[in-house]
C-alpha cells in the first residue's frame, strides 16, 4: 500500500514496478526503501540497483545548466507530477501546439475548480509556465499565441511516455505462449547482413581498448567513446530507425580544433561493416590524416581498388563516380563536386538497397576521411560475408510471462553514466 501510494504500479502478483519519465527510478527506489525500513519492513536492495543509486552521472546539453543536482531533480519531479496528473485524469488538456522548439499545451485541473495552466516542454522538462482563472481565459490566451499551430486535445505521446506506459502493462496479460523456433540464418554478402547488436559491439570495443573512455548521456539515449588523445570521438545513438544516423565518428587535429573528417552510419548498417570500421580505428594511427590534403585520383583509386579487383561495375553519373556490386544490391559513390569542401559529410556514400537516395542502410564520409579506412571498408564489402536471419511471422519482440516474482521491487530505467569502464 505504501508503494502504491508512492506511484508504484502493480504489474503482477507481489510485483510492483516504479516507472518514471525523468529516469530517476534509482533515487526514488532508495527513497521508498527508506520509508519502508522506517515502518519496520525488511528491504533488500540488489547490488545492481545499489550501483545505479550510487552511480555518478551528468546531464548532456541540459537547458538549465545553472541548476544544482538537487535543483535538477526538483524540476524533473515537478514534471513527473504533471505527467502523473495528466495520466490519472486529474489534469485535462484542452489543446496543444509546437512552438518551434518544444510542445506547449493548455489544460485545467479538475479537482481545483477554475485553475487552468499553460504547460511548456516535454517529459522531464515540462513546466507550468503560467496560470489562469478559468479554462476560457486560458484557451483565449493560448490561441492568441499559437493559433495556427493549435490542435485540440493532448499532444501525441513522446517516446519516453510511450515506453513508460508499456512498462506499466501488467505482466500476466502477455500470456505464456512459447517462443517460436528461430529460422536458421543465411550466409550472404556482407552488405546484406543483419545489423546485429550494435550496442554490444561498441561495448566490446571499449572493453578491449582501454585508450577509449566511455561516457553515456543522462537521458540514456547516446553513448560516446573518446580516445585518450581527445582527437577521435565515436558517438552511438541508441534506439534509432534503420535509415537514421546511429553512428558518428569524427577526427580532430587537436582536442580544440575543427574536425578533420567525419563518418556516419545508419542504424541498419551490417555488424561486420561496423566491426571492420572499429577494427581500423583501434589501429593507433589508422584514423589520422593530413588536414587540407587534396582528394585526387590517387586517393580515390586507393580507396576503391578492392571494389575494382572484385568486379564491381564502374560508372559515371551526374553525381560523380559510382561502383556497383555485381548483383546490384550495393554501391559506393564518390562526389568530386563536394570533395573540395572539407566540412561536407557526404563526399563518399556507401549503401545497400535500390540507391543512395533511399538506402536500406548507408555510410557517409567527408572528403579527408583516410583512404586506408575507406579501402578497408571497400575490401570488406567486396570480399566478406555475413549472416542474415530471415523474417518470419512471430519473430517480433514479445514480453515473456514472469512465473515467479523477483525478490526485490522491479525498477525500470536508470540514469546514464559518465563513468568510463
Amino acid at each position: 500500500m505504501g508503494l502504491e501510494a508512492a506511484d508504484w504500479t502493480v504489474v503482477a502478483d507481489n510485483v510492483l514496478a516504479l516507472v518514471r519519465i525523468d529516469s530517476e527510478e534509482p533515487y526514488w527506489a532508495q527513497d521508498a526503501a527508506k520509508h519502508l525500513t522506517a515502518e519496520g519492513i525488511t528491504v533488500e536492495i540488489t547490488p545492481r540497483l545499489r550501483e545505479a543509486i550510487d552511480e555518478e552521472w551528468t546531464w548532456a546539453n541540459y537547458p538549465m545548466p545553472w541548476c544544482t543536482r538537487s535543483e535538477i531533480r526538483e524540476v524533473s519531479n515537478e514534471a513527473q507530477k504533471i505527467h502523473d496528473d495528466i495520466r490519472n485524469g486529474q489534469l485535462l488538456i484542452h489543446a496543444h501546439a509546437h512552438d518551434g522548439h518544444t510542445t506547449v499545451a493548455v489544460g485545467t485541473y479538475l479537482r481545483r475548480v477554475g485553475k487552468s495552466v499553460y504547460l511548456h516542454g516535454e517529459n522531464h522538462l515540462r513546466q507550468v509556465a503560467d496560470t489562469f482563472d478559468s479554462p476560457a481565459q486560458a484557451l483565449l490566451a493560448f490561441e492568441k499565441v499559437h493559433g495556427e499551430e493549435m490542435r485540440p486535445g493532448p499532444a501525441p505521446l513522446t517516446d519516453t511516455e510511450r515506453s513508460a506506459a508499456e512498462a506499466r502493462t501488467p505482466l500476466a496479460l502477455t500470456g505464456a505462449r512459447p517462443e517460436p523456433a528461430l529460422p536458421e540464418p543465411e550466409t550472404l554478402p556482407v552488405y546484406l547482413a543483419d545489423a546485429g547488436d550494435q550496442d554490444a559491439l561498441l561495448d566490446e570495443f571499449i572493453d578491449a581498448h582501454g585508450e577509449f573512455e566511455k561516457w553515456r548521456t543522462w537521458s540514456d539515449e547516446t553513448t560516446h567513446a573518446i580516445h585518450e588523445s581527445q582527437t577521435l570521438r565515436i558517438e552511438r545513438v541508441h534506439e534509432t530507425q534503420d535509415r537514421e544516423t546511429a553512428w558518428t565518428i569524427a577526427a580532430y587535429e587537436t582536442p580544440v580544433s575543427d574536425r578533420m573528417w567525419v563518418l556516419t552510419a545508419t542504424g541498419a548498417t551490417p555488424a561486420p561493416v561496423l566491426q571492420e570500421l572499429l577494427n581500423h580505428l583501434a589501429d593507433g594511427d589508422g584514423w589520422d590524416t593530413a588536414i587540407g590534403a587534396p582528394v585526387d585520383e590517387r586517393t580515390v583509386a586507393a580507396a576503391t581498388q578492392p571494389l575494382s579487383d572484385a568486379g564491381w561495375k564502374h560508372t559515371f553519373n551526374g553525381h560523380g563516380i559510382r561502383w556497383t556490386s555485381p548483383d546490384g544490391e550495393a554501391g559506393v559513390q564518390f562526389d568530386p563536386l563536394t570533395a573540395q569542401r572539407p566540412q561536407n559529410s557526404a563526399t563518399w556514400t556507401i549503401w545497400a538497397g535500390t540507391g543512395p537516395d533511399r538506402p536500406a542502410w548507408a555510410v557517409t564520409a567527408s572528403p579527408h576521411t583516410p583512404s586506408s579506412l575507406l579501402a578497408d571498408l571497400s575490401e570488406t564489402l567486396a570480399q566478406e560475408t555475413g549472416l542474415r536471419r530471415p523474417q518470419s511471422a512471430g519473430t517480433g519482440r514479445r514480453t515473456s510471462l514472469v512465473t515467479s516474482p523477483p525478490a526485490v521491487p522491479v525498477v525500470t530505467g536508470r540514469p546514464a553514466t559518465s563513468r568510463s569502464r
